[in-house]
């Protein structure tokens, strides 16, 4: 399975986006042309340009690990950069081949669910989510999507961003999400708490600080990564590359441009 890929611009270090859930490359159109180095972006499985499966196996985390991996092979070292879904993935890449990577930059980004019991709870939601995607269509789920409690603050988007990101989850393949649900949902994977310790990459973590879940699990990350740091933006929640695309794109352009190059000299 050959995943899609595009370069959005720029030159020097690569560096590798990966979107969130319902997301594809275009979520960073608005921001890639102030990020620093050449800027590449994938579609994770079951999104945008990527194929979408009818089986589950694909969108599991070993395979999409893999075709990340296989996908980006030619470009080198990179600095990696995952929101939310993204950041599970990027999370898992960055433990299996940290020797591919110059940097980790985790934008609302969980590790798993430790809890059994909120796991499974996690693994049916989304199973009715998956449901309501092939009953009902498309159209219905993002209906339902906007009104997670989760995007609240994006309400305060202008309305052009608005309709730009509904356009982006309408264009999507209800296969492909329902897939992605079933398959790497958030309470699938092994949590990776456990192996926090093991990440030895320069890393920054970013939420929103309307985010208070996220802000929590960014702040037990950062004491568990030994070269990690979190930066909270104000006034922002969920998805702080849209809502602050401004302090978003100069965070990250600090912490590669010199935070990182630093800590890798040393």
């Amino acid at each position: 399975m050959q995943l899609h890929v595009a370069t959005l611009g720029g030159d020097g270090e690569p560096l590798l986006l990966l979107h969130g859930f319902t997301g594809s490359i275009r979520s960073w159109h608005a921001v890639a042309p102030r990020l620093p180095g050449r800027v590449v972006a994938v579609d994770l499985t079951g999104h945008g340009r990527s194929p979408a499966p009818n089986s589950i196996e694909p969108y599991r985390i070993d395979a999409t690990v893999e075709a990340v991996l296989a996908a980006t092979k030619g470009l080198g070292q990179a600095h990696l950069l995952g929101y939310s879904m993204g950041g599970r993935v990027a999370l898992h890449l960055a433990l299996a081949a940290p020797e591919r990577f110059a940097s980790l930059t985790l934008e609302s980004a969980s590790p798993g669910i430790v809890d059994a019991a909120e796991r499974a709870a996690r693994v049916r939601a989304d199973e009715a989510l998956a449901e309501l995607l092939e009953q009902d269509g498309i159209e219905a789920f993002v209906d339902h999507w906007e009104q997670v409690p989760l995007f609240a603050s994006q309400s305060r988007l202008s309305a052009a961003v608005r309709a730009r990101v509904r356009a982006g989850r309408l264009a999507s393949d209800p296969r492909g999400l329902a897939g992605s649900l079933r398959g790497f949902g958030a309470g699938v994977p092994t949590p990776l708490q456990g192996r926090l310790d093991e990440l030895l990459l320069p890393t920054l973590l970013i939420a929103g600080a309307l985010d208070a879940k996220y802000v929590a699990l960014g702040q037990e990350m950062a004491a568990a990564m030994p070269m990690a740091r979190l930066e909270i933006v104000a006034d922002a929640g969920h998805t702080v590359h849209l809502e602050k695309p401004d302090a978003f794109t100069s965070l990250v352009s600090r912490f590669i441009k010199e935070d990182s190059r630093a800590v890798r000299v040393a």
